[in-house]
């Protein structure tokens, strides 16, 4: 079953945040503590209707997409992270905890570790409990 069609996201709006690249202290091998590497960033946050519906045209009655790229580069910025399973956990549980919102998708990239491949990656997809995201 697609997780597109969990009960748990009817009556939520699907916002996304696709290709951030950020500089990340992250890694557990020899060459990756030796400085900073390309990380790319995508999330998909699902929002409850209620939440995301503007009654004035206006950025107020939303979830500003802002909150997205902040909360990754906020948590980046803090310092090195061993991998990327925990920097994915660390910004879907941020995430998640804002109100309004259902459920977090985020995937993590580190697209310049081997030469014949695209990236390698994690990704977390995670719930709120239906009293948490009133």
């Amino acid at each position: 079953m697609s997780l597109l069609l969990d009960p748990r996201l009817a009556n939520c709006r699907r916002l996304f945040l696709s290709g951030f690249e950020l500089d990340a202290e992250i890694g557990i091998h020899a060459h990756e503590l030796a400085g900073p590497q390309r990380m790319c960033f995508d999330v998909d946050l699902y929002v409850l209707l209620s939440h995301t519906t503007p009654s004035n045209d206006h950025i107020d009655d939303v979830i500003d997409y802002d909150v997205i790229r902040s909360t990754i580069a906020r948590l980046v910025a803090r310092g090195r992270v061993a991998l990327q399973e925990t920097l994915a956990d660390e910004i879907a549980a941020s995430l998640l905890a804002h109100a309004g919102v259902r459920g977090v998708r985020v995937a993590t990239a580190k697209p310049d570790v081997y030469p014949d491949c695209d990236a390698v990656g994690v990704e977390v997809f995670r719930f709120k409990n239906d009293e948490e995201a009133r």
